[in-house]
Formats: C-alpha cells, structure tokens, sequence
C-alpha cells in the first residue's frame, strides 16, 4: 500500500515538473515582433489628461506575452514607464461607453494613459525647499509649514493641469516575452478637454424631454382643473386654525432641522405662506421659531406676503418669526418650553426631522394641541404616527403646497411628477423582461442596448 501511495507522489511530481518545463518552454519560445497599427489620440469624452493608445490584436496575443507601454515629453527619450497589460487583456471592446458613442472589438487592443500618474505636478519652489529640507518627513513640518507645502501642491496642481492639455506627449508599446522584447515605432498625442460628453447624450435627452412635460402640463393646468387626490390631514388645517382662533391660543409652526437650502424646507414654506393666510383670515396668532437665520428671513417675507394678500398687512408683526438656536437640542428645549407656557391650539411640523420629532410632539400632545405633520423623514414616522393626529409623509409634502394653494405651476409640476413616475415604473419593468429574455437568449448586444440608456450617468 506505501509502495502504490509512493508510486503515485511520484508520477503526480514528475507531471507537475513535466508541466512546468513545458510552460517555460513555450514562454521562452514565444517569438514577438512590434505591435501593428498603433496609434495615439485623445480620449474622447474626457475632461483630458488622458491618451488613448490603439493597436491591432497580434497573433501571438493569449501566449506569455506582455504589453509594457513607455512615455516621454520627447521623441527620443527619455523613457518612463507607464503601465502594462497582459496581452489577452486591454481591448476596446472593454471600454466601457455606452453603445451610442463607442463601438469595439476583440480585434483591437484600446489602454488609456493617465498623463498625471507618468509625469506628477512638481512643487512649489517653497514646498520642495520644506521638503528637501526634513527628507520628505511631513510629521517633522509646523503647521505653517504644512500649510505651505499643501498650498504650494494646489498652485503646482492647477498650473499643471492648465499646462497638462498643451503638451505633446511620446509614445511606445513593447511586447515582452521572457528575454525577448520587441518596440513599436513611437507616436504621439496631445490630451484635449471634450466640450460635450456623448455619453451622457442620453442625460440631456431626458431632461429636455422631462422639462417639455412640466412646461405642457404647467401651461394645461392654467387652462383646465387637474384632480388631486384629497389630503385628510391637509384638510384639517381649517380646523385646527379655527380651533386656535376660538380658544384665543396661538398656532405654532415649524419648517424642520434643514436650512432654507434644502428642498424640503423650501417645500415646508410653501404650506407655511397658506397656512399664514389662514391665520390672517380667521385672526389668529401665528407664531414659527426658527433653527436658522437665513429660514427665518425667507419666512419673515413669505407670512408678510401673506398677510398682505389676506388684507390684513396690520395684522402681521416681525416676531411671528423669531430664532432660537442652531444646536438641535437646544433649539428643542426652547420650542418645548414655549409650548408648554404658551399652550398652542394648533401645532405644525413640516420639514424634515430628526430626534427632536418625539420631544416636540409630545409636548405639543401634553397641552392639548391639534398636531399635523407633513415630513419625508421616513425614520420619524412612527413617532409623528404615534403621537400627532394627522401625519402627511413622503413625496405628499412636495404636493401639499400645490394642494393647499391650486396654484397652477405648482399643480403642473405635481402632475409631472407622477407622469414621471408611471413612465419609471414602466421602463423598469419592460427593461426586466427584455434584460431576461436577451440574457436566457445570450443576446449580449442586444441587453447592451437596453441597459445602456439607464446606466450612463
């Protein structure tokens, strides 16, 4: 039994050895001549700093081959390395661009250089005297001298880039096999910024197409009442106000923990100029702390405004809208402590929240208050389910304004927005059966042509 157990190490040893004779023969044997029809240009679609370097596939391209390509400012050196590739790799059929704007093959080898990895942007002057000076040690600098050298990088960096674009660049691809090593004659190129980017054709396709859509819907809603789907908690907005107004207690509302540059917030104003009207209306007193100075006087102008249009300019004061804090907490503990002295009738929260959502609720629910959210904060929304009487959430906070108001732009871009939708929910699911059948079908073309559209961004 040893002696077979032996007998068989053996053989197996003698055929591994036999194997690995045999693969550095053909690697030493595999005779390599210059690469044919190599080329150098610009990459297309770039913002440049890259050169595309093209040649044939060779008959000898699978074997130990490799492809080592060289780099100079100049046509006959120096040579600096600048990347290889193994020569069954490379080809522009794995550029990956979507179908409109690249077409390869197996049949050619594409590799695109980066000038900036070849020939990085030198110092400046300053920066390279630091760092001659502590031998590259960057631990060793104060932090003035970090600043400069950091400076002096971003100065050489942008300088380099204006420059990087102007310069004409060398080329050479050597096929490497074991000892042996054959060179292609040199070519060059200069790296050029693309004014348009054809692969994201398809981008500026959909935005004129979505921005015809909005402009007609906008223009037929002027024309014609579209239907929106009924908002009970928007309805309760006439109800909660005329409470407030009954019981002679204020209205509190709150645009959320986002600054005025976020699109939520801008959409928590929008509710906050109708709900401003009502309370104009009816005579009651409206009051909307603020989390951020720049909300506050966008909200001054909007509740102003709409006092304005109600006709009662006397009824509006400045410190409707007052701050209290940027801190989260603090802005809470404030809010809450105005709300438990004040005892509000009607409570507002419309924005996007955070932890605060609880600790403003329920305070609001300990007084007595009619509470209506209106948020996408999808995290929030159980305590806002839990403790307010209407909850309005998701995309219906964008649609609110539109609701409330029936303003015709508005009432446009809502219905927009869900023409959008069903033609989504539509492209995907025929974009999954065709990716199925031409996948089960091995139509590879074929799933490219439908993938591409939706993944070039």
């Amino acid at each position: 039994m040893k002696l077979k157990i032996t007998i068989t190490v053996l053989l197996a040893a003698a055929c591994l050895s036999a194997g690995m004779a045999r693969a550095e023969v053909l690697a030493e044997s595999a005779a390599v001549y210059p690469v044919s029809g190599l080329t150098a240009g610009d990459m297309p679609y770039d913002a440049g700093g890259f050169i595309l370097l093209k040649w044939a596939a060779m008959p000898y391209d699978g074997l130990a081959v490799q492809y080592k390509v060289f780099s100079s400012t100049a046509q006959d050196g120096p040579w600096l390395f600048a990347g290889s590739t193994r020569s069954d790799r490379a080809y522009s059929s794995d550029i990956k661009l979507p179908f409109w704007a690249w077409t390869g093959s197996k049949n050619q080898h594409a590799l695109p250089v980066e000038i900036a990895k070849i020939f990085p942007p030198p110092l400046s002057p300053a920066a390279a005297a630091l760092v001659e000076k502590f031998g590259g040690h960057r631990e060793k600098f104060t932090g003035r001298q970090n600043f400069e050298v950091e400076s002096g990088e971003v100065r050489a960096r942008r300088a380099y880039e204006e420059g990087i674009n102007r310069t004409r660049y060398f080329f050479k691809v050597a096929a490497v096999s074991g000892a042996q090593s054959a060179e292609s004659a040199v070519v060059s190129a200069v790296p050029a910024a693309a004014w348009f980017s054809l692969p994201r054709l398809n981008n500026l396709i959909y935005a004129l197409a979505l921005a015809f859509v909005f402009l007609w819907l906008i223009f037929h809603a002027k024309r014609k009442t579209y239907f929106l789907r009924r908002l009970a908690g928007l309805d309760a907005i006439d109800e909660a106000i005329g409470r407030a107004t009954e019981m002679g207690r204020p209205v509190y509302y709150m645009t959320g923990r986002y600054d005025i540059d976020k699109i939520s917030t801008i959409a928590s104003t929008f509710i906050l100029a109708e709900v401003a009207k009502k309370t104009a209306r009816y005579g009651a007193q409206l009051k909307v702390p603020h989390a951020y100075p720049m909300t506050m006087a966008v909200c001054q102008e909007i509740v102003k405004q709409a006092y304005t249009e109600e006709g009662r300019p006397d009824y509006f004061r400045e410190d409707i809208n007052f701050f209290l804090s940027s801190d989260q907490f603090a802005y809470t503990a404030a809010a809450d402590g105005l709300m438990a002295r004040d005892k509000p009738a009607a409570c507002f929260y419309a924005g996007y929240y955070y932890s605060e959502s609880l600790l403003l609720t329920e305070v609001g629910a300990s007084v007595g208050a009619i509470q209506i959210a209106i948020t996408d904060a999808e995290a929030q929304l159980p305590f806002f389910f839990t403790t307010c009487d209407y909850t309005i959430m998701g995309e219906e906070l964008y649609a609110a304004s539109a609701y409330l108001s029936k303003d015709p732009v508005l009432v446009g871009t809502v219905r927009g927005q869900d023409l959008g939708k069903i033609f989504v929910m539509a492209a995907i699911a025929v974009g999954i059966i065709a990716v199925a059948v031409g996948t089960v079908c091995h139509w590879s073309e074929f799933v490219r042509v439908v993938l591409d559209p939706v993944t070039s961004f």
